[in-house]
């Protein structure tokens, strides 16, 4: 069993060992799309840093309390694209980037005002840990990916200087491509949790029906994202439809993590329909 006191073996840096063990592709994403989202609302430039910051920061503390509260379960399947489990990042480094991550996101999200730093603390950032205290091996693991990723669009909205609640439509685009980001998420690793007991909605729909429901999920948030907004959508609404269409049926035929990917880029995609609007 690897200890902090054992030999760590040859690998990266230690910043982007802790970047990876924080899950930084999909952290830096949600930080990418957070930001354009306070961009259309018109945040003030301190504002809007001040919620991408505390999104951010409460995004690495869920990365990194995955790869802690997976790490036997990890061990278990060898996998070798963990820095936790390959002994390249002792575990004490990463427990005091977790506290000192989620000291970070508490202050900055209380700087966006109570509203937004309940809604991120507990709908955005805790259903994270929600999911990986336990949900994560339910029927029930796509509930935090329908809070964190509904509620994002309100974090940012009630950061403003007159706090408001964003629309419904938006918030159900977020929830529908966060189930869609998690079904395409689990794809590549359903044989190895499976052996671990987990047993999540995706491994309960198994591989194909998942990528189904996320190529119908996804396009029904960019939908959504172009015809939610009051008014008549621009000329560019159907070409960019188009290519969500031709994102979503990478996603069908698309192995290993590039369905995932695909679901970002829609989801990226997305938000920069809202912000031209």
């Amino acid at each position: 069993m690897t200890t902090d006191s054992a030999q760590a073996r040859p690998g990266p840096s230690p910043v982007l060992a802790l970047l990876a063990a924080a899950h930084g592709g999909p952290a830096l994403a949600v930080t990418a799309i957070t930001a354009l989202l306070a961009l259309r609302a018109d945040l003030r430039p301190l504002d809007a840093a001040v919620v991408t910051g505390a999104v951010f920061t409460g995004q690495l503390t869920i990365g990194w309390g995955n790869d802690l509260r997976d790490l036997s379960r990890d061990r278990v399947v060898g996998r070798t694209d963990k820095p936790l489990v390959t002994g390249a990042l002792p575990v004490s480094w990463v427990v005091r980037a977790v506290v000192t991550a989620a000291l970070a996101c508490l202050v900055l999200s209380v700087l966006c005002g109570w509203r937004s730093a309940l809604v991120n603390v507990v709908l955005g950032t805790g259903a994270g840990h929600v999911y990986n205290l336990g949900l994560k091996a339910t029927l029930w693991s796509w509930v935090p990916y329908v809070s964190g990723f509904g509620a994002l669009p309100s974090i940012v909205t009630l950061a403003g200087p007159t706090p408001v609640w964003a629309p419904l439509w938006m918030t159900g685009a977020g929830a529908a491509l966060g189930v869609g980001a998690h079904l395409l998420n689990a794809l590549p690793d359903l044989a190895d949790d499976a052996r671990t007991g987990v047993r999540s909605l995706p491994h309960r729909l198994g591989g194909r029906r998942s990528r189904v429901l996320a190529a119908v999920l996804l396009p029904a948030a960019s939908l959504l994202a172009v015809l939610g907004p009051a008014g008549t959508p621009a000329w560019w609404a159907g070409p960019a439809l188009a290519l969500v269409a031709v994102l979503a049926g990478l996603t069908l035929v698309a192995r290993g993590r590039t369905p995932f990917r695909a679901a970002l880029a829609i989801a990226l995609l997305d938000v920069v329909l809202l912000v031209a609007g």
